[in-house]
C-alpha cells in the first residue's frame, strides 16, 4: 500500500513530471497539447490554492491530488461552499492498485474535517479509469463544465454525511 502524505516543496519536480506522465496518453486528444501540458506540468502550484497530497511507494511519488476546501477560491463552475479535488494523477505503471482511490478517500476525509456537505470534482469521459471509480464512490453528474482544449468535461458531486 502506498504511503499517503502531505506534499512538501521538495516534491514539486516529481509531482509536475507525474502529472505530465499521467496525461501523456491523451496528447493527441487535447487540441492544444503544448498549452495544456504546460498547465498540468505545473501541478505543484496547486499547493498555493489548497492541500496537495501525494502517494509514495518505495520513496517514489506515484500519485498526487489537490484538495481545495469549502470557501477557498475555485473555478466558477464549482459552488464556493463545496470542497473539491483537482488533478488526481497516478503513474501509469501504478494504476489499478488502489492509489487513486486512496487519494480520493483522503480528500473526502479532509472535506468532512472541514465541514463540507458536498464534495465535487470535474472529469471527462475520456478518463476511463477515473470516471468509473468516481461513479462507484457515489459521485453523480451535476452539470457540464467548460471543455478543455476540445475535451468535454462534467462536474460530479457527492453528498457527504453530516456529522452532528
Amino acid at each position: 500500500m502506498p504511503v499517503i502524505r502531505e506534499f512538501i516543496s521538495g516534491d514539486a519536480v516529481q509531482v509536475n513530471l507525474l502529472a505530465v506522465q499521467a496525461f501523456e496518453q491523451f496528447n493527441d486528444v487535447y487540441q492544444d497539447w503544448p498549452t495544456f501540458v504546460a498547465k498540468i506540468g505545473n501541478m505543484s502550484a496547486l499547493a498555493d490554492a489548497g492541500e496537495v497530497i501525494v502517494a509514495e511507494v518505495d520513496g517514489r511519488i506515484v500519485g498526487a491530488v489537490a484538495y481545495i476546501g469549502p470557501g477557498a477560491p475555485k473555478a466558477e463552475f464549482f459552488r464556493p461552499e463545496w470542497a473539491i479535488m483537482r488533478m488526481l494523477v497516478v503513474a501509469p505503471a501504478f494504476r489499478g492498485q488502489g492509489i487513486g482511490s486512496a487519494l480520493a478517500h483522503e480528500c473526502l476525509h479532509r472535506a468532512k474535517r472541514d465541514g463540507a456537505s458536498e464534495f465535487a470534482l470535474h472529469t471527462s469521459e475520456l478518463m476511463q479509469v477515473a470516471l468509473p471509480m468516481y461513479l462507484r464512490m457515489g459521485f453523480k453528474l451535476q452539470s457540464r463544465a467548460p471543455a478543455i482544449h476540445g475535451v468535454e468535461y462534467g462536474v460530479y458531486v457527492k453528498a457527504l454525511e453530516s456529522h452532528s
